[in-house]
């Protein structure tokens, strides 16, 4: 594949709202009807396997807002609430504990966020020892964290580095200058670069760089020149994200209509560019979703052992893991159950000093919700899915439980995004455009959904 070629007809026609798998059921399914003793219960059952754990920690202080963000962000530039924050931390972590079975290996670790880096360099030290004391941290732990070059030092990714840290996501969204005033997000290439620099220095094993189109000002014309720029970086991994207009949940975003935000044929033009310049010659591999990576990158080979995997904290190469998330609205999933942690501060921090579990909502999964989980995940990791290989995985006749399903891709065979093989389904080049699309038609729950709880698949 040296240049995937974008249909911008195709596009229109399926760009739809839809939900982004990074779990099944989505996220809009969880409920605060959930009791913590139920949970816990279930929590218990699975600390009796040693299975490998993923340990996700919100960080949500920024110092300012972006306009575009649709993060769960608290706003300060007090830095004495990460203090506060921590102490919460180590109790979260201590209840949580009494539950862990010490035996689990973390094979994957992140910091999200908010700012991670909002931290000051001895916080980062301090919560790293926190995990290093209640964890038992792998050997070749797989450590991301999500970094905003401004307000940066150098001693800050030095503490990374010392309590393991070993990747790293350098948000940058785009060069442009009027894109990063209109934004509210004013970040030199020159700053950038030079944070890259340092983590390439200190020994980061990998950089990824985020990038969103879509925003104020955004050309064809300008966009190029941000990924040329991005090209010379030359970064291990890409991601580059639809801006989600969704003020109605972030009223902040209303600020954006008063600007120049692209028209929905601009938006489509700026994704063709962006496919078609990042695959050429083979620079990096759509890997599906938002995501690029180089040909010789963990989750490009992973991609193509059919190893890799999708979860809260995107595409994975650890598979077989367990996520616990600790801090304001975190996510946690186990085999039968998802729960996500209070996302105000203020209940969050009451939960723990009353003693209790900061839970907000949760979810009990059933046997189809399984079925279909893991269905959702190999079509979407694999970019195909075996018929004789999904039955016996998952122990059921995999074209009778899922005709219907399956009768429904005949527009999508049409259009090629997907291919019929004599065992089972393929997606094509084209169709990894249109993942989201194609995962939907499994989906259980989907014409339940109202359409404004989604943002648009492309």
């Amino acid at each position: 594949m040296s240049k995937l070629k974008v249909d911008l007809a195709l596009v229109q026609k399926y760009n739809v709202p839809g939900p982004r798998y990074t779990s099944y059921p989505p996220a809009t399914r969880f409920t605060d009807q959930v009791a913590w003793p139920a949970l816990a219960e279930e929590i218990l059952q699975n600390n009796k396997t040693e299975r490998h754990l993923s340990l996700y920690f919100h960080i949500p202080f920024c110092q300012t807002l972006c306009w575009y963000c649709g993060c769960t962000t608290v706003i300060t530039t007090q830095n004495r609430q990460s203090v506060t924050y921590l102490d919460y931390l180590k109790k979260e972590l201590a209840q949580m504990s009494t539950l862990l079975n010490p035996k689990r290996k973390v094979v994957q670790l992140h910091f999200g966020g908010g700012t991670p880096t909002f931290l000051s360099p001895e916080e980062i030290r301090a919560l790293g020892r926190l995990i290093h004391d209640h964890f038992n941290l792998a050997d070749d732990v797989e450590a991301g964290v999500e970094i905003d070059p401004r307000r940066l030092t150098r001693d800050h990714l030095v503490a990374l580095r010392e309590v393991g840290f070993n990747r790293a996501s350098v948000g940058v969204q785009d060069f442009d200058g009027k894109v990063q005033e209109a934004v509210h997000r004013l970040q030199p290439r020159e700053m950038t670069q030079r944070v890259i620099d340092d983590i390439r220095e200190l020994g980061f094993a990998s950089v990824n760089i985020d990038l969103i189109y879509g925003l104020p000002h955004q050309t064809a014309a300008s966009f190029e020149k941000t990924l040329d720029a991005v090209l010379e970086v030359a970064p291990d991994r890409l991601a580059v994200f639809s801006y989600a207009h969704v003020p109605w949940i972030k009223p902040a975003q209303k600020i954006l209509e008063n600007d120049a935000l692209p028209s929905a044929e601009v938006k489509l033009q700026l994704l063709k560019l962006i496919i078609e310049k990042l695959t050429d010659q083979d620079r990096y591999i759509y890997i599906g979703m938002d995501h690029f990576a180089r040909p010789n990158d963990e989750l490009a080979v992973a991609q193509r052992k059919k190893t890799l995997q999708r979860n809260f904290q995107g595409y994975s190469t650890r598979g077989g893991t367990d996520i616990y998330g600790f801090g304001m609205s975190s996510i946690s999933q186990i085999e039968n159950a998802y729960w996500q942690n209070q996302k105000e501060l203020k209940t969050y921090y009451a939960a723990l000093d009353a003693g209790k579990a900061p839970l907000a909502k949760g979810y009990f999964v059933n046997d189809d919700d399984k079925v279909r989980r893991q269905t959702i995940m190999r079509l979407m990791c694999d970019l195909a899915l075996n018929y004789a290989a999904m039955s016996k995985k998952l122990g059921v006749h995999f074209t009778t439980y899922f005709a219907r399903e399956l009768d429904s891709l005949a527009d999508l065979e049409a259009d090629r995004l997907v291919r019929k093989t004599a065992g089972g389904l393929e997606v094509t080049e084209i169709g990894r455009l249109f993942i989201r699309n194609i995962a939907m038609r499994f989906d259980a729950y989907l014409p339940q959904e109202k359409e404004r709880r989604f943002s648009r698949t492309i």
